[in-house]
């Protein structure tokens, strides 16, 4: 097979001492076919690798092309050979246990404590390190059913790597997509050293279980202000508003009471954000400056990640404007159009100058 992830591959896997066994689990998701990358991106670095496959994944691919990839057959069932107790003999030769792609299923399942075939009576029998790469529909990661076992999966130590955000199957793109294959790898390969680095090492690194925002309120700003010109027209800018979304998701996961204050951020973005952050809608300069000061009361810092207008027009029309002809010109002409615009004000500027809290960052 073709081999495209290969730039960052010796990077992201040679950091190890010595070569490692890992299980690469593969559950039924389309994403299936993204699993030969990752499992010869483990076995360029050296690593062991046995495949663990439920059968709703060997309809995605074949396990001929799981078995090629990783020199070792593959497992399926759990009573394809039952005197040799396989998934017990295969949980203890694991030093580490990635799965990618983890469907939505996968991980109800492994929240419930389910071993009803190889790969979640392994995973339950594993005393090392599980990761976990999910890859679903946008609806199906949001669904609070998903949110909360990724929650509960997290508490219990096991490692879920955030999706990313692209094209899904068919013409949907959002949040879902299975992490590229070095992220994963590297994601994987760093929670092996993750427990034993221990103390206060262990509490500085970010990651799963980090909570050192815990207690804290912040206001975070994004995406793009817009100026109406009419009911139809605007001045903005091209800001997505995924800067200050992803400071919103990565500050929750923290712990923090994140507020964060949108502008015209697309509805796939918001709807990934973790449950804990609260939206507050703002659609113009000044509705930005009256959101953030009015939820930064209480909070102990805030983050301008928003691309506010520097200018707004002196006048909004009531109706739609229509082009106007010079006077004396022919209809041939091109339209000429002035907005008289002046200054928003600077929202940052002014909580530096008077924070709505004493001592706020």
């Amino acid at each position: 097979m073709d081999e495209p992830h290969t730039a960052a591959s010796q990077r992201a896997v040679t950091a190890f001492e010595r070569p490692r066994r890992v299980v690469v689990g593969v559950a039924g998701s389309i994403a299936a076919y993204k699993a030969p990358f990752v499992i010869r991106l483990l076995r360029q670095a050296g690593h062991e690798v046995k495949v663990v496959a439920t059968e709703s994944a060997l309809r995605f691919i074949g396990a001929p092309a799981l078995a090629a990839v990783s020199g070792r057959t593959v497992s399926t069932g759990i009573f394809d050979d039952a005197a040799a107790v396989e998934h017990v003999a295969v949980a203890e030769w694991a030093e580490l246990v990635v799965v990618a792609p983890a469907s939505a299923d996968l991980l109800a399942r492994v929240r419930a404590g389910r071993a009803d075939d190889m790969l979640t009576a392994t995973i339950l029998t594993c005393q090392a390190p599980v990761v976990l790469a999910p890859a679903m529909h946008t609806q199906m990661w949001v669904n609070p059913a998903t949110r909360e076992n990724v929650a509960v999966l997290r508490e219990r130590g096991l490692t879920v790597i955030e999706p990313d955000c692209g094209r899904l199957t068919g013409k949907d793109s959002g949040v879902g997509r299975m992490p590229e294959p070095e992220r994963i790898v590297s994601q994987a390969l760093a929670a092996l050293i993750r427990p034993a680095a221990g103390g206060a090492a262990a509490q500085d690194a970010p990651g799963e279980g980090d909570k050192r925002l815990e207690g804290r309120h912040l206001v975070i700003s994004s995406g793009g202000t817009r100026e109406p010109i009419d009911p139809v027209r605007y001045l903005g800018n091209r800001s997505s508003g995924r800067q200050g979304c992803a400071l919103a998701a990565a500050a929750a996961e923290q712990g923090a009471r994140v507020t964060l204050v949108q502008a015209h951020v697309a509805s796939d973005l918001l709807n990934a954000l973790p449950a804990e952050v609260t939206v507050v809608a703002a659609g113009t300069a000044s509705d930005m400056l009256r959101a953030v000061r009015d939820s930064a009361r209480d909070a102990d810092a805030v983050i301008m990640a928003a691309a506010v207008a520097d200018y707004r027009p002196v006048t909004v029309a009531a109706s739609k404007l229509k082009k106007q002809v010079p006077a004396g010109s022919d209809h041939l002409s091109e339209p000429l159009m002035s907005i008289e615009l002046t200054t928003n004000p600077d929202i940052l500027a002014g909580l530096v100058s008077d924070p709505p809290r004493p001592g706020q960052i």
